[in-house]
């Protein structure tokens, strides 16, 4: 099978997870927390089932599977260019800058935003980009393991007793409520780059996404040199495999986070241990859904759904911007302010419109043009200046 075929289906998963992450937005106003008062309680019951549901399936994974594909991307692009007799890491760390600028932009709007994290964290793919599929694994792996989290919990070992406090994001994030309920778009603006900017790295490095993305990007990166994503009776005995054992290994994990109040009294001792496990638990579901994914776009019948996502993942930065921009003007005090009237069930139906709507543009825009709109912009300073 030729590298498009291989192109359809990281493009459509890419898809899958940009209308996921989608929806987790939306039912969580973009990052602003509100249940809206006067429910009746079939209402509420059924607001607390879907968030439930929601973050059961797509919670801490939607942003892992965009991990894995980004590693992936810089492989793929790091590759064409190497067969051309070119290094690409300079080219990328200038991508990564741009990446920056529209991470900014987005932040504006989003204070969740990804991708100024990501043009951070990306930078450190440069440094292993030629070393040996095994010490990449090994280093990944190392990542995956969160290690400052486990210095966490052996030093609080020695003190089960002490008062960790609430995490230092908490505060920030407290603060939300004072811009993005107000009228004005610029107090949101300066808020969301200062305050909330702020509140998300502190949560990122809280939550030990720091480490995960990392590692998840080096994973994707490996799984392009193994060419694991090109259909072929191999790879799809390897993604058979995981899903069997991804799934074996999130049961017991999964059980764990729910019942780790049990397992020792001390917080000092119990909040590091359950990011370990969390992240641990989110990783294997993630190969659920990315290998229940392939190998059902293995099949003709289920490809022919599947590749609607695709061209939502073909232009998935665009989409993701204009979901912050859209989504903050639906649910923030400077648009609509449907925060204060819309819990999870309605949020999720504003979410499924949003995302038919993107796919709709994405379809259009794609039988008259190769790629999407950001998507070009960012193509074409990427490589400004080159021959």
């Amino acid at each position: 099978m030729n590298s498009s075929s291989r192109i359809h289906v990281v493009d459509a998963l890419r898809g899958f997870a940009i209308v996921s992450i989608m929806l987790l937005h939306n039912i969580e106003h973009f990052d602003f927390y509100y249940t809206p008062a006067n429910l009746p309680d079939w209402m509420v019951s059924l607001d607390k089932g879907i968030w439930d549901t929601l973050f059961f399936l797509f919670g801490g994974k939607s942003y892992a599977i965009f991990s894995l594909l980004f590693g992936l991307t810089f492989f793929i692009q790091s590759d064409n260019q190497s067969r051309k007799g070119k290094d690409f890491r300079g080219r990328f760390a200038w991508r990564l800058l741009l990446l920056l600028g529209f991470g900014i932009i987005n932040s504006a709007f989003y204070e969740g935003d990804i991708l100024s994290i990501y043009a951070i964290t990306g930078i450190f793919l440069i440094p292993v980009a030629r070393l040996s599929n095994k010490v990449v694994f090994l280093i990944a792996l190392l990542l995956m393991l969160q290690p400052y989290e486990w210095y966490n919990f052996f030093t609080a070992l020695q003190d089960p007793g002490i008062n960790p406090g609430d995490p230092l994001s908490w505060s920030y994030f407290g603060k939300m409520g004072e811009y993005i309920t107000g009228p004005s778009i610029i107090k949101t603006w300066i808020g969301n780059l200062t305050n909330g900017k702020i509140a998300v790295l502190l949560w990122t490095w809280e939550n030990g996404r720091a480490f995960q993305t990392l590692s998840l990007f080096m994973f994707g990166m490996l799984a392009g040199r193994k060419q694991l994503f090109v259909p072929s009776v191999t790879n799809k005995h390897f993604w058979s495999k995981t899903l069997v054992s991804a799934a074996l290994i999130f049961i017991p994990l999964y059980i764990t986070t729910k019942n780790i109040a049990q397992l020792t009294e001390s917080e000092a001792i119990r909040r590091p241990l359950l990011t370990v496990i969390k992240s641990w638990s989110n990783m294997a579901f993630m190969l659920v859904l990315v290998s229940g994914f392939v190998l059902l776009f293995q099949s003709i019948v289920f490809q022919r759904i599947l590749k609607l996502f695709s061209p939502l993942g073909r232009m998935s930065l665009s989409n993701y911007i204009m979901q912050s921009i859209a989504g903050s003007f639906i649910y923030y005090g400077f648009g609509l302010g449907l925060y204060k009237y819309t819990g999870a069930t309605y949020s999720l139906l504003i979410g499924i419109a949003l995302a038919v709507l993107q796919g709709y543009f994405s379809h259009w825009w794609f039988r008259k043009h190769k790629q999407g709109p950001l998507e070009s912009l960012w193509h074409k300073a990427t490589w400004i200046g080159s021959e």
